[in-house]
């Protein structure tokens, strides 16, 4: 176990309970602290492979300057310290274990310099997090304890009262798998563009990912094409949200493969007081050579917690899915209970094949305004061989500042 994110640990614990106090005392006009640390255990179970269990520690620790004439400056480190457990993390070699995926890691996570104007206009240049519309193609995989960031350009604006623009370059990909990883970092040739509608019925975003990863992830780089729209409504007690989502994809940069697949997602969800209840179906097509992929995602977020389907089977995956979410009365620190149960079933993109199904659930309550408490657990049954049975169980204690 390396000494320095342990160091890190020890250091981010003193900060966390200093930091409110010096936060307090500041004006607002001196900057702001960034505290961020989660404690967490995770444990897995899956057939074929020997139980792993983690216990890490993740903090990020950074400040932004105030504004002067627009531009702010940021710098945040990240460290990720393994405090017990056998694992395999993708970079220690203990592949008879089951893979939670979070390596030890001590790094600087961004380091941006931004400027804002009139009319939404915005600009972001350097290492930075970015998360476009519900993360599914590009996020931040803020699940994992080392955040995904990208070395980019950022360019903002909102030029008309209902539509805005948001473009991005994007010339390096920092992942989740640390530095110690052939996979950990990369190099990107890639543009991205994004535009926003406030329509008479909903919103609605058209966007274009030209995502270029040259020798690093050839079979990655694609050309993707969609549209996004959402709509709520009230009616009495009742909030009914309405999303469709669709995207074309194909061959583009480093990427010689000829192909073209779909994407096609539905969700209707009902809000009633306390209660929310959802149903919803993704699709990402498959050609029996290769799946619709969705490289920088936030892919914990999708097609449930147990992350089997992390890489799209060639023959594609439909998830269809239901839930049932309910908020207590906020208590102490103004947070209320959340509690979520979600059941997945899961084919082939034509649903003639059984891939399984899955049992999500999970609970977050806020013990302050600043520390959280999360459990929450996965268990999936596969039908098909090339899906082992696996369970996941995580409890972790969050502080943000």
């Amino acid at each position: 176990m390396s000494i320095v994110p342990l160091r890190l640990a020890a250091i981010a614990v003193g900060a966390m309970l200093s930091a409110t106090a010096a936060h307090a005392q500041s004006a607002s006009n001196t900057g702001d602290v960034i505290v961020d640390a989660r404690l967490r255990y995770e444990s897995v179970s899956q057939d074929g492979l020997a139980d792993a269990d983690a216990l890490t520690f993740r903090a990020r620790l950074g400040y932004e300057t105030s504004a002067w004439r627009g531009f702010r400056a940021l710098g945040e480190i990240e460290g990720v310290a393994q405090l017990a457990g056998d694992f395999n993390d993708t970079v220690n070699g203990h592949t008879a274990y089951a893979v939670i995926a979070d390596p030890e890691a001590f790094e600087l996570n961004r380091l941006q310099l931004s400027w804002s104007g009139a009319e939404g206009r915005r600009a972001v240049l350097g290492r930075q997090r970015i998360v476009l519309n519900n993360a599914r193609f590009i996020g931040n995989v803020g699940f994992r304890q080392n955040e995904q960031t990208f070395d980019a350009l950022r360019l903002e604006a909102r030029p008309f009262e209902h539509a805005g623009f948001t473009y991005a370059y994007i010339g390096n990909v920092r992942r989740v798998f640390g530095d110690d990883s052939a996979q950990g970092e990369w190099e990107s040739d890639s543009h991205v563009l994004q535009a926003d509608f406030d329509l008479p019925i909903g919103k609605a975003n058209l966007y274009g990912l030209w995502l270029d990863f040259g020798s690093d992830a050839p079979a990655q780089s694609n050309a993707t094409y969609g549209v996004r729209w959402s709509n709520e409504w009230t009616t009495g007690a009742w909030r009914p949200r309405l999303t469709l989502e669709a995207a074309t994809q194909s061959e583009y940069g480093a990427n010689t493969a000829d192909f073209d697949l779909g994407y096609q997602h539905a969700e209707l969800s009902v809000r009633r007081d306390r209660w929310t209840v959802a149903v919803a179906g993704e699709r990402l097509e498959g050609n029996d050579t290769r799946g619709f992929t969705t490289p920088l995602a936030t892919l914990h977020a999708f097609q449930g917690w147990a992350d089997v389907f992390l890489n799209t089977p060639a023959d594609g995956v439909r998830d269809l899915n239901a839930s049932v979410s309910y908020a207590t009365q906020p208590w102490r620190g103004g947070q209320p209970i959340t509690f979520t149960v979600r059941a997945h079933d899961f084919t082939d993109d034509a649903g003639g094949t059984d891939f399984g199904g899955e049992l999500d659930a999970s609970v977050r309550f806020g013990l302050t305004e600043n520390l959280f408490v999360e459990a929450k657990g996965a268990v999936f049954e596969g039908e098909d061989p090339r899906f082992a049975d696996r369970n996941k169980f995580w409890l972790a204690l969050e502080y943000r500042l």
